[in-house]
C-alpha cells in the first residue's frame, strides 16, 4: 500500500532499506521457473540457465532434479555436477530425496533444485522442500528451482474450483514474494496437450486420464492466466518499489489501475459502481479512496453511515476500501496517494457547491484536473450517477454522546483557579505581563484534557480573572485604557484559538486510539477467522467476537432446506419465540434489517440483521440487550457491519470448501461407477461370454465331440465360473470394507497352514507359472481371521499370476523381522512404475505396461490391504532389488513380546 503522507518527491526510506537489503544481503538469489501446469518445460528451461552458468564458470550442482525419463531433458545434466539422493526407508519401500547435508558441504555457488513443493520423506530434517532451499539460501548458495502455478498457497482453492482437483502439496506465497526473479515458462495450451498425447509428460495410459480431467484445454487456458497474473502482480510490486526508491512521479503507463474519490456525498454509491464498470472494460485493478481531515470529525452521524456503507460497496465489487488521513488540501492528498500507487485514471464526482463556496474554499475537482498530469480525471456529472440506493440501515440507534456532566466543567474552573493563584503568586517576579501565560496553560490543559466545551468554560473564567485581577483598575470589571481592551480582547481570541486546537488535537488522538483499537480486535478477529476450518467454529467465533465488542447477546440464523433455525448463540440459544422468528425470516428473505429498532416487526425482542457477502445472503444476526430502546450507538452500528461482514465472508468460505469437497467426492464417485460399469461390461462378461460358448458347444454338439472335448469344454465352464466368483467376491468384500462391515474373527494361526490352504485355491491360475514356497516351519503363530488373511493371499498371488509371464516363478517367502512376520509375494514380471508404488491400491486402478490389458476389477489390491488393516498389519508394494518384478510385502505383528534375529531376504 502507498505510504501515506509521504512527499512523492523524496525516495520512500521503506523502498531504500529494501534495496539496500538487496545490494548487501548475505544470502544466495532465489529464481523460480513457475509454469502453468507440469510438461510445460520448467525443469528443461532451468537445466538450460544452469548449463549457461555452468559455462561461464560458476559452481554449478544438481541437488535434485526429476527428468521424469525423458531423454532430452536427461542430456541436459551432461557434466553437471549431481549430488547423490538420500535414500529413505519407508513402509517397505525406498524413498529417494534431496541430501541437503550433502550439498551444504559442497557448498557450490549454484544449486539446482527441482521441484520447490515436494512434501519430504517422513524423519527428514525438513517437512518440505522449501524449507530446504531456505537454508540453502541462509547459506549464501544460489538456487534454480521449479513451481507450478497450482501449489502456490494463496491461489489453491481458486485451482480447486477451476480443476476440481485439490492439491495437498502447496507453497507459501512469502517464498514467491521472497525470490529474486521469477520467470514463466508458457507454453499454448493445444501444444502441451499434443506434448501429453506423444507421451512426452506422462506415460500414455496415465496422459490419456489426464486428457479426460485435469489437462483439459479449459483448465490449461485458466491455470496459464494465474500465472501470467501472479507474476504480473510481482511486477507490479517491483515497479511500485522502483519508483518509490528514485522518488520518480507516476504514473508510468504500465498498467491500468483506477481511483475513485468517495465521501458522505449521497451520490458516492453511484460514483463507485462507475468505477467498478470502468474497472472491468480495462481489466485493471481499482481503489475507492476517502481523505479524512478535520472536517470528518463534524461529520453527523447519518453522514458517517453513508460513507462507511460506500466503502462496505467498494469491498464488496472487488475493490480496495482505503482511507488515508488528510494533512494538507484535499485534492494535493489524492494525488500524492495516486502517483505513489500509479493510478492513471482518477474517477470524481461533479461538485454541486455555490461558485461562492468554491471561491472562498476552492474546489476539488478543479485542484485535481490542474494538478493531475498525466493522469486521466473522469468528472462524473450528477444526473449521470446511478440513483441512490437505500442505505438498508432503517435501524434506530442510541445517541453516541454521553449525558451532559459537570464534572469537567467543575474541574475547568479549578484548573483555571489554579493558572491564576501560580499567576499572583509569580506576580512579583515575572511580572504583569506574564500572567497571561500561566492562564493559557491552563486552558490548553483543560482542551486537551477535557475537550472544547469544557475549555471554553476555562477560557471565559480565564478572561474574567485577567480582566478583575490584572488589568487596572484592578479587583473591577471596568477597564480604563483603551490599550488594555485590544489587550484583552487579543488574549480572549488567543485563549480561544489555543482551546480550539487543543480540543481538536483531543479528539483527534481520541478517535485515532479509539479506531487503533477496533483496528486491532478486527485484525485479531480475522486471524482468528482465518484459523477456523469448519462451519461451527466460524459461527461461535463470530458470536463470541460480536458479543464481546458489543456487549450484547449474540444469535446466527442461516438457512436449512425451508427453514432458518438457529446455529450459534453466545450466550448459548436453541431456539426463538414467534415474534422474534418472524422477524429473522423477514429481515433475510427481503434483505433489510426487522425487530427491535428497525422499521419493520418493532416489537420483537431482538434486532435481526441479513449477512451477505457480494454472491448474495448467507444468514442472519440477531442481537439482543437489557433494558428496552435501541440496542446499538451509531459507531457501534458501524463496527456491527465489519463484525458482520467478517464473518459473513468467512461463513461462505467455509461452504466453498465443503461445496468444493462435495464436488470432489461425486468426481470420485462418478469415476468409481465408470470403473465399475467398464469392469462389468469386459471383466465379467468375459468369462460369462467363455462359459456361455462352451456349454452352448455341449449342448448342440454334444454327440459329435470326443470324451477329451467334453472334458476340455466342462474345464473351460468351471475355470471361468471360477474366474466370475472370484470377480464377484472381490466386489462383495469392497462393499463390506467401504460399508465398515469387516470385522476380523481373530484366532491363533499357522501361516505355514494358510500358505498352503491359498496356493491350492490358486493352483489353476498357478498352473503356468512355477511356484516357489520359502515359509520357515519355526515361524510364530500369528493372531489372524484364517478366512480374511486367506483372501489377502489368493488376492497377491492372483496379482502375480495376471502380471508375470507364463513360466516365470512365483515366490512366497516368510521371515520373521524383530516383532513383525514379514511375508512376501515376489514375481519376474515387468515390475510397477515408480509413479503406481501407492496407487496399485487404490480402487479400480491397474498399473499397465505396453500394450498388455490384464483382465480384472482392480479392487483385489485395495481389498487385500483393507483387510490386512483390519487384522492390524500393513501391506506395501515395491520393485525387487534383484531382478525385474514386483514385490508386496505383508507385515503382521507377533503377539508374543521380544524379537528375535531377522533373516536377511
Amino acid at each position: 500500500m502507498p505510504e501515506a503522507g509521504r512527499d512523492p518527491n523524496r525516495p520512500s526510506p521503506d523502498a531504500l532499506l529494501d534495496a539496500a537489503r538487496r545490494e548487501e544481503r548475505t544470502r544466495g538469489r532465489l529464481k523460480i521457473f513457475l509454469g502453468a501446469a507440469p510438461g510445460v518445460g520448467k525443469t528443461y528451461e532451468m537445466l538450460t540457465v544452469g548449463r549457461a552458468r555452468l559455462k561461464a564458470g560458476a559452481d554449478v550442482v544438481a541437488g535434485i532434479v526429476e527428468t521424469h525419463g525423458r531423454a532430452e531433458t536427461e542430456a541436459l545434466l551432461d557434466g553437471v555436477a549431481v549430488i547423490p539422493r538420500r535414500r529413505v526407508p519407508y513402509h517397505g519401500t525406498v524413498l529417494e530425496e534431496m541430501d541437503l547435508d550433502a550439498l551444504l558441504a559442497r557448498r557450490p555457488a549454484l544449486a539446482l533444485v527441482d521441484e520447490l513443493a515436494h512434501t519430504n520423506a517422513p524423519g527428514s530434517r525438513h517437512p518440505k522442500r522449501y524449507q530446504d532451499v531456505e537454508e540453502l539460501l541462509d547459506a549464501g548458495i544460489d538456487v534454480l528451482t521449479t513451481l507450478n502455478i497450482q501449489h502456490v498457497e494463496s491461489l489453491n482453492d481458486v485451482v480447486a474450483a477451476i480443476t476440481r482437483i485439490r492439491v495437498r502439496e502447496t507453497v507459501p506465497d512469502g517464498i514467491l514474494d521472497r525470490a529474486d526473479d521469477i520467470e514463466v515458462v508458457d507454453l499454448n495450451p493445444d501444444d502441451l496437450i499434443q506434448r501429453l498425447r506423444e507421451g512426452k509428460v506422462y506415460v500414455p495410459a496415465n496422459a490419456e486420464r489426464a486428457l479426460r480431467h485435469y489437462f483439459s484445454r479449459g483448465n490449461l487456458t485458466a491455470l496459464r492466466e494465474l500465472a501470467l497474473r501472479r507474476t504480473a502482480d510481482r511486477v507490479d510490486d517491483e515497479l511500485l518499489s522502483h519508483m518509490r526508491a528514485n522518488a520518480i512521479a507516476g504514473p508510468w503507463g504500465a498498467g491500468e489501475r483506477v481511483l475513485v474519490c468517495v465521501n458522505e456525498d449521497p451520490r458516492a454509491a453511484g460514483l463507485v459502481r462507475y468505477a467498478k464498470r470502468l474497472a472491468d472494460r480495462l481489466h485493471a485493478p481499482w481503489t475507492a479512496l476517502t481523505v479524512a481531515g478535520p472536517r470528518s470529525l463534524s461529520l453527523g452521524e447519518a453522514e458517517r453511515d453513508r460513507l462507511a456503507e460506500t466503502l462496505r460497496l467498494a469491498d464488496r465489487l472487488g475493490g480496495d476500501a482505503v482511507t488515508i488521513p488528510g494533512g494538507r488540501r484535499i485534492a494535493e492528498d489524492i494525488l500524492a496517494y495516486a502517483r505513489s500507487a500509479n493510478v492513471n485514471h482518477i474517477v470524481v464526482g461533479k461538485a454541486t457547491r455555490s461558485w461562492l463556496f468554491e471561491l472562498m474554499n476552492g474546489s476539488v475537482v478543479h485542484d485535481l484536473v490542474r494538478g493531475s498530469g498525466r493522469i486521466s480525471v473522469h468528472v462524473v456529472a450528477g444526473e449521470a450517477l446511478d440513483a441512490p440506493q437505500a442505505s438498508g440501515k432503517r435501524v434506530a440507534t442510541a445517541p453516541a454522546a454521553a449525558a451532559w456532566r459537570p464534572h469537567p466543567y467543575a474541574l475547568a474552573l479549578l484548573a483555571t483557579a489554579a493558572g491564576l493563584g501560580v499567576a499572583l503568586l509569580l506576580q512579583p517576579y515575572a511580572g504583569v505581563e506574564n500572567a497571561d501565560l500561566f492562564l493559557l496553560t491552563a486552558v490548553v490543559a483543560v482542551a486537551g484534557r477535557f475537550g472544547l466545551g469544557p475549555s471554553l468554560a476555562a477560557v471565559v473564567a480565564a478572561s474574567l480573572a485577567y480582566n478583575f485581577f490584572f488589568l487596572p483598575p484592578i479587583y473591577t470589571f471596568t477597564i480604563a485604557d483603551p490599550t488594555n481592551i485590544a489587550a484583552f480582547l487579543l488574549f480572549g481570541g488567543v485563549a480561544v484559538l489555543v482551546s480550539n486546537l487543543a480540543a481538536r488535537s483531543q479528539r483527534i488522538a481520541a478517535v485515532s486510539q479509539a479506531n487503533a483499537r477496533a483496528t486491532e480486535r478486527l485484525y485479531g478477529f480475522s486471524r482468528k477467522l482465518a484459523g477456523c476450518g469448519s462451519l461451527d467454529d466460524v459461527l461461535w467465533a463470530t458470536c463470541a467476537q460480536v458479543a464481546a465488542m458489543l456487549r450484547v447477546r449474540v444469535v446466527l440464523l442461516l438457512p436449512e432446506g425451508d427453514g432458518l433455525p438457529v446455529q450459534a448463540g453466545y450466550p448459548p440459544e436453541d431456539s426463538l419465540d414467534a415474534a422474534d422468528a418472524a422477524a429473522a425470516r423477514w429481515a433475510f428473505d427481503n434483505d433489510r434489517p426487522a425487530g427491535r429498532g428497525a422499521d419493520t416487526l418493532p416489537g420483537a425482542r431482538r434486532l435481526f440483521l441479513p449477512l451477505r457477502t457480494g454472491r448474495g445472503r448467507v444468514g442472519v444476526i440477531g442481537l439482543d440487550a437489557d433494558g428496552t430502546g435501541p440496542i446499538l450507538t451509531p459507531e457501534g452500528r458501524r463496527l456491527l457491519d465489519a463484525l458482520a461482514d467478517m464473518g459473513a465472508l468467512a461463513i461462505e468460505r467455509v461452504r466453498l470448501v465443503a461445496d468444493l469437497d462435495r464436488a470432489e467426492r461425486a468426481a470420485e464417485t462418478d469415476r468409481l461407477a465408470r470403473a465399475l460399469l467398464t469392469s462389468i461390461s469386459h471383466d465379467l462378461r468375459t468369462p460369462l461370454a467363455s462359459v456361455l460358448g462352451a456349454a452352448s458347444t455341449l449342448r448342440d454338439l454334444d454327440a459329435a465331440l470326443s470324451a477329451q472335448a467334453k472334458a476340455d469344454l466342462l474345464a473351460t465352464v468351471i475355470e471361468e465360473a471360477e474366474r466370475l466368483n472370484r470377480f464377484i467376491a472381490n466386489l462383495l468384500d469392497m462393499t463390506r470394507l467401504e460399508a465398515g462391515a469387516v470385522a476380523p474373527n481373530l484366532a491363533p494361526q499357522d501361516v505355514g497352514e494358510s500358505v498352503d490352504t491359498a496356493l491350492r485355491r490358486v493352483e489353476a491360475v498357478l498352473a503356468r507359472h512355477r511356484v516357489a514356497v520359502d515359509v520357515p516351519a519355526d515361524l510364530p503363530t500369528l493372531r489372524l481371521d484364517p478366512v480374511l488373511f486367506e483372501q489377502v493371499l489368493v488376492n497377491l498371488l492372483d496379482n502375480a499370476a495376471k502380471y508375470a509371464p507364463e513360466g516365470s516363478t512365483v515366490t512366497v517367502r516368510a521371515r520373521r523381522e524383530g516383532r513383525f512376520v514379514r511375508i512376501a509375494v515376489l514375481d519376474e514380471g515387468e515390475g510397477l512404475p515408480e509413479a503406481d508404488v501407492e496407487r496399485v491400491f487404490d480402487k479400480f486402478y491397474r498399473a499397465r505396461k505396453g500394450d498388455r490389458v490384464r483382465a480384472g476389477t482392480g479392487l483385489g489390491l485395495a481389498i487385500a490391504r483393507g483387510f490386512v488393516e483390519a487384522m492390524g498389519g500393513t501391506v506395501t508394494a515395491a520393485n525387487r532389488p534383484d531382478r525385474a518384478g514386483a514385490c508386496f510385502v505383508l507385515s503382521l505383528p507377533v503377539p508374543e513380546a521380544g524379537a528375535a534375529e531377522g533373516i536377511a531376504a
